[in-house]
């Protein structure tokens, strides 16, 4: 994995490499001589013809129509015996880097998993993963993909983006595959989390266990629901807050503008958030629909400060999944997103050169037991 705080002209595992940028390095993958094996070995090896061979290890395999099961066979073969494509050697003939990127806005633990699964799958077909942190901040992210042009990179993924038709528009000038992951593209393929229908899931589960608990909807704005984190502004939060809405609608028949505090995935801002909306109600709400891992973090540091009696009666979601939650001390339902089949199905959607399409995965319910 390549993170985006190595320096210009360094080297990474004992090799320099002339592919380097302030942003990020890229690596060259070595043998030794004992650990050598060259194409014709693991042809051999493999009973499969050299050019088929080659095709496996430089991931054109699909193109070849050559069967998946043989490509997989022939790249373990390949691992076993410590063979390793020289990728600067793949550039020169093939105009092709051996490299395919991931821009993401953050290290949290959703996009963490998303860029693990990410760096596996591009391992699996012989390629090198670049992982790219930008921020949420446009420039940097067109700024990246300017440099990334110039290093002739084989491919690009985009997760949580600010500005995705800018940069898809960025990429078909510059002859780039590329795929949006939890983000929508109008012009691109896209795969994303069902958002709006997980929201609507979750809200009737934290209407179920207030229901348990006694509270019931009323004139008194404690007595309700209310949706903290996330910028609005965003796709994902956006269908969050829809499915939110239309789930709080369906149920109780009104939602007011106050019920939604979605400005921002900032923990710090998720700690003011939760104390302000405390003092400004005189105590917890009924319910609490909280958006994200780390606006769940942030509104743990001031939870961690209520006595028990107080936690108990108010019920807790989080469109997260956290393992740990299970070890607080009060129940949270959380719905966990499928960070590896969004992978996978962007991958899909890359090598099948799929038009611009929007693909949904359904998140999954982690109910607690109230």
């Amino acid at each position: 994995m390549l993170h985006s705080n190595t320096k210009a002209g360094q080297t990474v595992n004992g090799c320099s490499h002339p592919i380097v940028s302030r942003a990020f390095v890229a690596y060259v993958m070595v043998m030794t001589d004992t650990q050598k094996k060259t194409i014709y070995d693991i042809a051999k090896r493999a009973g499969a013809s050299p050019s088929t061979v080659s095709a496996a290890l430089n991931g054109t395999w699909k193109k070849r129509r050559i069967a998946q099961a043989t490509a997989e066979r022939i790249i373990e073969i390949a691992r076993e015996h410590g063979y390793s494509a020289n990728l600067q050697a793949r550039a020169l003939r093939t105009s092709r880097s051996g490299l395919v990127a991931l821009l993401m806005p953050e290290y949290n633990r959703f996009f963490s998993n998303i860029a693990q699964t990410f760096s596996q799958e591009v391992r699996a077909r012989n390629q090198c993963p670049v992982i790219i942190s930008t921020g949420r901040d446009p420039d940097e992210e067109r700024s990246t993909v300017a440099d990334l042009t110039s290093w002739s990179i084989d491919a690009i993924f985009f997760v949580g983006t600010v500005a995705p038709d800018d940069l898809s528009h960025q990429c078909r000038a510059a002859d780039i595959p590329h795929v949006f992951v939890d983000q929508p593209c109008a012009i691109a393929p896209s795969v994303v989390t069902d958002s709006r229908t997980g929201a609507r899931i979750l809200t009737r589960e934290i209407i179920t266990s207030m229901t348990k608990r006694g509270r019931s909807f009323g004139d008194d704005p404690r007595e309700t629901v209310y949706f903290v984190g996330g910028d609005r502004t965003l796709p994902s939060t956006k269908n969050r807050v829809d499915g939110f809405s239309e789930e709080m609608y369906a149920q109780v028949g009104q939602i007011s503008a106050q019920q939604i505090l979605a400005s921002t995935y900032d923990l710090e801002a998720a700690t003011r958030t939760i104390t302000q909306l405390y003092a400004q109600l005189g105590g917890l709400p009924a319910g609490l629909f909280i958006n994200s891992d780390s606006v769940f973090e942030g509104t743990l540091r001031f939870l961690a400060t209520l006595p028990e009696h107080e936690l108990s009666a108010c019920s807790f979601g989080c469109f997260d999944y956290e393992p740990f939650g299970q070890l607080l001390r009060f129940p949270v339902h959380m719905m966990r997103q499928r960070h590896k089949m969004l992978v996978q199905r962007a991958f899909a959607l890359l090598e099948n050169e799929t038009p611009p399409v929007i693909e949904y995965v359904q998140p999954e319910l982690y109910r607690a037991a109230d």
